[in-house]
């Protein structure tokens, strides 16, 4: 999809019905704090820059502690509601009835002081079975309610998992977009590059979320690979490098940033209105491939998330394992146990590696040949720790999903 560029510079791209996406989209999820509540006047003046300058794209979710109304207040101040598309999620998770759907709305829209939301996700779908639960309490008929009268305009999806599960997911409703996880480190992880094509196909605007990681590609970068970035010629920053990365590809519609700073915002928005679709070169490419070679010396199983191995009869998520053992040496442990909690406990069927049985299967089918038996206990030892396993004992006993 090529950009169109309107006077303030900002380049957009179409969502399935025409509407013009600033490319870069604002995540209100990392509001600065002050004490335990939001700083409300600091971020105006950063949502206020974006706006002045095209961003157009506010994302925010009802358990984003404080988010949702903090906008609401500085769209309020400001009088732009009609400037700009909030994108808010249903907790659905929390959601036991048809009635809950419609109490966690209201509050959403009292939270956003608005009549409406312009893009609406089912925030964290994990699987068909997860999509499943909620239709069975009503939410596709409530969902069609809303759109119908106007209270909602788009609905959509945010996805933490696997490439298959998402592309299943893409035809289980009549979707206006999704949100995925995508940067060059997760290139073929989660929903990954065959995803983000399988939503193109269909017509959809993606979303993306965690374009830099949570900012590992800027600060947590090896040595080597700051100084890769450091020597090039072009004198970029690692984070113009993925974002650049992501707005090469066609497919990507509106890509977010948890912007909380000024500076942040004017980085940002500079990279974003000088921009061009399909502008990298082959000298481009091979810097990334460096880059990502450097992060990667770290890792402990040398999967590529193929998916030859699947699917597990037991259901294992093999590559989301592999690829959340890894994360905790690459990146650190935390965000590795995070990773894996998200995408093996947090949905309606687990799919952690203790479900092995190590029939061997798996094994046969890997192109890497992988001693995939072996290195799933070897995760499994350091995944699977005593607060995993309260989580995933939860989500069983409270039927959260």
């Amino acid at each position: 999809m090529e950009f169109v560029e309107k006077t303030s510079g900002m380049k957009y791209r179409k969502d399935k019905k025409e509407k013009q996406l600033s490319i870069l989209g604002y995540g209100c999820m990392r509001f600065t704090k002050k004490g335990s509540s939001i700083d409300i006047d600091k971020a105006e003046k950063e949502v206020m820059e974006a706006i002045n300058n095209g961003v157009n794209y506010f994302d925010t979710a009802y358990v984003y502690s404080g988010s949702e109304i903090a906008f609401g207040e500085i769209l309020k101040r400001n009088n732009c509601r009609d400037k700009i598309y909030i994108a808010t999620k249903l907790p659905h998770y929390m959601v036991k009835s048809k009635k809950d759907l419609e109490k966690y709305f209201n509050e959403q829209l009292r939270r956003l002081q608005t009549d409406h939301i312009d893009y609406y996700l089912m925030h964290m779908l994990t699987d068909v079975k997860t999509w499943d639960r909620l239709k069975a309490l009503g939410a596709d008929e409530w969902l069609k309610e809303k759109v119908n009268n106007g209270q909602i305009r788009n609905v959509g999806f945010s996805y933490h998992g696997n490439t298959d599960t998402f592309i299943q997911l893409l035809d289980e409703y009549d979707w206006d977009f999704c949100q995925i996880q995508y940067n060059y480190l997760d290139e073929h992880s989660q929903a990954g590059k065959r995803g983000l094509d399988a939503a193109s196909k269909k017509g959809l605007p993606v979303i993306i979320m965690e374009p830099l990681r949570g900012g590992r590609l800027v600060n947590l970068l090896p040595e080597k690979a700051k100084n890769i970035i450091k020597e090039n010629s072009r004198k970029r920053t690692a984070a113009e490098w993925a974002f650049r990365w992501l707005w090469n590809q066609p497919e990507v519609t509106c890509v977010l940033s948890g912007m909380n700073s000024l500076e942040m915002v004017r980085e940002n928005v500079k990279v974003a209105k000088d921009v061009t679709a399909g502008e990298f070169t082959e000298e481009d490419f091979d810097l990334i491939e460096q880059v990502k070679n450097e992060i990667k010396r770290n890792i402990k199983v040398g999967c590529t998330g193929c998916g030859y191995c699947m699917p597990c009869p037991k259901g294992v998520d093999i590559p989301g394992t592999f690829h959340s053992y890894n994360m905790m040496y690459a990146e650190n442990k935390k965000n590795g146990r995070r990773e894996y909690l998200m995408c093996t406990a947090l949905r309606k069927d687990p799919s952690s590696a203790t479900q092995c049985i190590e029939c061997g299967k798996c094994e046969i089918r890997c192109p890497q040949h992988i001693e995939i038996r072996k290195e799933l206990k070897n995760a499994r030892r350091e995944l699977e720790t005593p607060v995993y396993k309260i989580a995933k004992t939860a989500v069983k006993l409270f039927k959260l999903y």
